[in-house]
């Protein structure tokens, strides 16, 4: 099989590749710049796609003896994922940038080019596992569930699947680095990458700010007093409780959180901890790992990257679902994703547009 390694610097996609190769594929390593103005050194865990990280990818690919190219998708992830992250925000919304990005860049741009170029899957270092049958390609969670990353993977079609290659899903992580470093592969011990790639220095309110400005509002609480002042509902998601710095305080002497954003009126809405329980999900732009689910179906429902699973009961509309929780959930965001799971198999996600107690 010809395979497209996607080598982002790191150890993960590095071994990945190296067991590409170990299984007899002709692979060809690729890195994609995603940034114009890329920095010149990663700030440890932060960031990515900077020039360490090309390099890091190329002398992982020369230890490997596989061709190696970088292919410049910079003005694509502004649009399809930089330029969404802000809009969503500018909406009221909160975005996972992660899951965009495997849907719109890693799978679909990549893919596309790779399968254009005759090559037959695209490799990567997700922490996911791909079971394969008559009926297609099932996808499950990684045997390491700290690692697990089936969720941001949720957006994948059928298709996309079938051509895709997750070496290190049957894997431990510490068992991954160790491999690495028997391998010879210098980012062994790498730290590995965390928050937001493209805000290196993890000031998501900073970089929103210098891309939307300042559009001072006012906080209220759920009686609809003014209990505070802001610099631009953007700031803030659903469930925050640190920089609100309000003027009043609750009646009870709790702490407050960010229970609603409106940027029609700009104005951010504080309560009690309690308020922020829903156990009733309206999700949009639903997609199918298999074929097209529909009617009323009990599912493992997850609402964050690495949150805890619960219990719920999903039923598919026209173009929308609804999830009714057995147990609540706290400080759900519309703009997340909501995956639904039968058991380890990612089964479709959503959109999530409302959530309501």
């Amino acid at each position: 099989m010809k395979v497209l390694a996607a080598m982002s610097g790191g150890v993960d996609s590095a071994v990945a590749a190296a067991r590409a190769v170990d299984a007899g594929h002709d692979v060809t390593g690729v890195h994609l710049a995603l940034s114009k103005n890329p920095l010149s050194f990663r700030s440890g865990a932060r960031g990515c796609c900077s020039k360490e990280d090309a390099h890091d990818a190329r002398r992982a690919a020369d230890v490997l003896g596989i061709p190696f190219y970088v292919w410049d998708l910079s003005d694509q992830f502004k649009e399809d994922v930089v330029d969404d992250f802000v809009a969503e925000y500018a909406a009221g919304r909160t975005p996972n940038p992660c899951v965009r990005c495997n849907e719109k860049i890693k799978f679909a741009a990549v893919l596309e080019r790779g399968i254009a170029l005759g090559f037959d899957a695209v490799c990567t270092g997700h922490y996911a596992q791909l079971i394969r049958d008559d009926d297609g390609v099932q996808l499950h969670r990684a045997v390491d569930e700290g690692k697990d990353q089936s969720y941001v993977l949720a957006v994948l079609d059928q298709r996309q699947l079938q051509r895709s290659y997750f070496p290190l899903g049957h894997s431990l992580k510490s068992d991954v680095r160790a491999e690495a470093e028997r391998r010879g592969l210098a980012v062994a011990d790498k730290p590995d990458s965390h928050d937001i790639c493209f805000i290196a220095d993890g000031d998501t309110a900073g970089f929103l700010d210098r891309q939307l400005g300042s559009a001072p509002g006012e906080i209220v609480d759920q009686q609809g007093r003014t209990v505070g002042e802001h610099g631009g509902s953007h700031r803030f998601t659903i469930g925050q409780r640190h920089g609100l710095r309000l003027g009043v305080p609750a009646d009870d002497g709790k702490p407050r959180y960010v229970l609603d954003i409106s940027p029609v009126n700009n104005t951010v809405t504080v309560g009690p901890r309690e308020a922020l329980d829903v156990t009733n999900l309206e999700g949009i732009r639903p997609t199918w790992t298999g074929a097209v689910a529909d009617g009323n179906w009990p599912a493992q429902v997850q609402v964050r990257a690495h949150g805890a699973p619960v219990p719920g009961e999903v039923t598919v509309g026209a173009d929308a679902v609804s999830v009714a929780l057995t147990e609540p959930l706290t400080g759900v965001a519309p703009g997340q994703a909501v995956v639904y799971y039968d058991g380890t198999r990612v089964v479709g996600s959503a959109t999530i547009s409302a959530a309501r107690p």
